[in-house]
C-alpha cells in the first residue's frame, strides 16, 4: 500500500474515532442531564403532596414574578414566552427563569466580561480626524457608526482596505496564503471546525508557524465542532505548538450557560489583516461533502487599522478561559496599525447575549429605517423578533426594495418551517422573498442603497440576537460594496422568486402550527 493510501486510511479510522467520541460524549452527557432533571421533577411532586399549602405559595411567587419580568426592559417577545411558562407552570417556570439569568457560570462570565469592556473603553480610542471626517460627509449614516462606538464600544476607521469574496473556498484559500507569511502571530476563532480534508492545509500552515516561533492561537466552540473532533483535538494542535482554548465546554452538570455559544468566525494575522465571513472550517462549508445541495457562502478580508476591532474580540475572549494575558497580549490592544489605501468608513463590531445591548439586531434595524431605494438581506435561518419584522415591513410600506433571500434546501426542517411562518406578513407588507434552489445559503449579508453593508455571522434569527456570541463588519462606501451588489444579484439570479405562493392564507392547520413553533422561537 503506498504511503499516500496510508494516510488516507489513518484520516478515515481518525474521523470515524472522532465521530464514535462525540456520540459517546453525547449519550453520557444527555443522560446525566436527563437524570438531573428526571430527579428535579420527583423532588416538585414528592414536594407538593406532602405540602399542598407550597402550590399556592408557588403560584404567588409565580405571579409576582411575572410582574417584575413585565417591568424589565427586555424585548416583549422574551417577555411573552417566560409569563406564559410561568403562568403555565410557575414551579418549573421559575426555576428555569433562575438558572437562565442567574445562573453561576454566566455570572463568572458576565464578571469577565464587564472587565474587558473597562479595558477596551481605556484601548480602543477613536480617532477623531475620522470621525470629524466622516460626521461631515455623511451625518445621515455616521450616527450608526457612532453607535456601535458609543454602545458596543467598537470605534470605525477609515484608510481600511476590504476585498469581498462571494465564494467560501476562494476566501479561505487567501486566507491561508495570507498566514504563511505572518510574522510575528496568527489568532483564529471559529464556532466549528472539522479534523478533515478542509483543515489539512490550515493545520500544515499553523504547525509551520508555530514551528518558526509565531504565536498562533485558536478557539473554538465545544458544541459547534462537538461531533467534528475527538476530546484529543485539543492536545493534538498543544502537541504542535499551537495554544487553543474551548469556548463553553459541555458539561454533564444542568446550566443553561451552555445555550451560549461561540458563533463568531475570526481570522487575525499580525494585527495588520483580519477575515470574517459565514464559513466555518469544515468540509460542508467549501462544498467537499454535499450534504444539503450547493452550500453558499461568504467571506471578508480587511488589511490596516481596522483590524485592531478583531484582535480585541479575540483577546478579550481568550482571557475569559485563559488567565494568562501577559504584557506582550496588552501591548497588542495599542498596537498601531500602517494606514492602507481604502476608501470608505468600516467598523468590525462584535455582539454578546450577555449585555443588554442587542448590537447585532439593532444594526440590521438601523440600516432598515435609514433605506431609501432598496435593503436586501441573505440568511439561512429567518426566526425575527416583533421589532424587526415592524422595521423591515415598515420599510417595505415606505416603498424601500426589500428582499430576503433563504435556502432552498434547508439544514434543519424544522426551523425552515418556522423561517416559513414569517413570510406571508413580510410579503404583505411589500417584501420579496427568494429561496436560492441550488442548496443551502449559509450567508449573512445586507446591503443598502448601494452604500451601505454588513458581512459577518450575524443570522436573522433569535439566536445569533439572543444568544450567541457573535461578530461581523459595518461598512460604508468601501471598495467592496459594488462586488456585494454584483454577488446579490448574481445569488437572486439562481433563486426562485416564492413572493407569490407564499402570499397566499395557508389553511387552519398550518397556521396553528407555525403560531405553536413561533410562541418558543426566543427560546430556541
Amino acid at each position: 500500500m503506498s504511503s499516500g493510501n496510508s494516510g488516507k486510511s489513518r484520516r478515515t479510522v481518525e474521523r470515524k474515532f472522532a465521530i464514535k467520541n462525540s456520540v459517546g460524549r453525547i449519550i453520557i452527557i444527555a443522560f446525566l442531564l436527563l437524570f438531573q432533571i428526571g430527579l428535579l421533577a420527583w423532588g416538585f411532586i414528592y414536594l407538593f403532596s406532602k405540602m399542598p399549602l407550597m402550590l399556592y405559595l408557588v403560584y404567588i411567587l409565580g405571579f409576582l414574578f411575572v410582574i417584575g419580568i413585565n417591568a424589565k426592559d427586555r424585548t416583549d417577545d422574551i417577555k411573552v414566552v417566560w409569563i406564559i411558562i410561568i403562568m403555565a407552570f410557575p414551579f418549573v417556570g421559575i426555576i428555569l427563569y433562575l438558572l437562565f439569568h442567574y445562573s453561576p457560570a454566566m455570572h463568572v462570565i458576565k464578571k469577565k466580561i464587564r472587565n474587558s469592556d473597562n479595558f477596551m473603553i481605556e484601548n480602543l480610542i477613536q480617532d477623531q480626524d475620522t470621525y470629524r471626517k466622516f460626521e461631515s460627509s455623511a451625518p445621515h449614516e455616521f450616527t450608526l457608526f457612532k453607535y456601535l462606538k458609543d454602545y458596543a464600544l467598537y470605534p470605525f476607521y477609515s484608510n481600511t482596505s476590504t476585498r469581498f469574496y462571494g465564494n467560501a473556498s476562494a476566501c479561505y484559500k487567501a486566507m491561508i496564503e495570507d498566514m504563511w507569511k505572518a510574522k510575528d502571530f496568527i489568532f483564529l476563532e471559529y464556532h466549528a471546525i472539522e479534523n478533515r480534508e478542509a483543515f489539512e492545509p490550515l493545520l500544515e500552515c499553523l504547525t509551520a508557524k508555530a514551528g518558526v516561533g509565531v504565536d498562533v492561537r485558536v478557539i473554538y466552540d465545544d458544541i459547534g465542532s462537538f461531533v467534528f473532533v475527538n476530546s484529543d483535538f485539543k492536545k493534538m494542535l498543544e502537541s504542535v505548538g499551537i495554544k487553543c482554548c474551548i469556548f463553553n465546554p459541555m458539561s454533564p452538570l444542568f446550566d443553561v450557560f451552555m445555550n451560549n455559544r461561540d458563533h463568531r468566525k475570526i481570522c487575525v494575522i499580525d494585527g495588520r489583516i483580519g477575515y470574517t465571513g459565514g464559513f466555518n472550517i469544515a468540509n460542508e462549508y467549501f462544498n467537499i461533502t454535499h450534504p444539503f445541495g450547493e452550500w453558499y457562502d461568504t467571506g471578508i478580508r480587511l488589511e490596516g487599522p481596522a483590524v485592531k476591532n478583531f484582535t480585541v474580540m479575540f483577546l478579550t475572549m481568550w482571557e475569559l478561559y485563559d488567565d494568562t494575558m501577559d504584557d506582550r497580549d496588552r501591548e497588542l490592544f495599542n498596537q498601531q496599525i500602517e494606514p492602507c489605501t481604502g476608501e470608505g468608513f468600516v467598523a468590525p463590531y462584535a455582539d454578546s447575549p450577555l449585555d443588554e445591548e442587542l448590537t447585532g439586531e439593532n444594526v440590521y434595524i438601523n440600516i432598515l429605517y435609514n433605506s431609501k431605494k432598496y435593503c436586501w438581506f441573505t440568511t439561512p435561518y429567518l426566526v425575527i423578533s416583533e421589532s424587526l419584522r415592524r422595521a423591515i415591513s415598515l420599510a417595505s410600506k415606505r416603498g424601500v426594495d426589500v428582499r430576503i433571500i433563504t435556502p432552498g434546501i434547508p439544514d434543519k426542517k424544522s426551523v425552515n418551517k418556522l423561517t416559513k411562518s414569517y413570510y406571508a406578513s413580510l410579503i404583505e407588507a411589500g417584501c420579496m422573498i427568494y429561496e436560492f434552489t441550488p442548496g443551502f445559503i449559509h450567508a449573512k449579508m445586507c446591503i443598502s442603497d448601494d452604500k451601505l453593508a454588513v458581512v459577518g455571522t450575524i443570522n436573522l434569527d433569535y439566536r445569533s440576537f439572543y444568544h450567541h456570541f457573535e461578530n461581523a463588519v459595518l461598512m460604508f462606501k468601501t471598495d467592496c460594496i459594488s462586488d456585494i451588489k454584483k454577488e446579490f444579484d448574481t445569488i437572486i439570479s439562481r433563486c426562485a422568486d416564492v413572493t407569490e405562493k407564499f402570499s397566499r392564507r395557508p389553511n387552519i392547520f398550518i397556521r396553528l402550527g407555525r403560531t405553536i413553533l413561533r410562541l418558543v422561537a426566543p427560546m430556541l
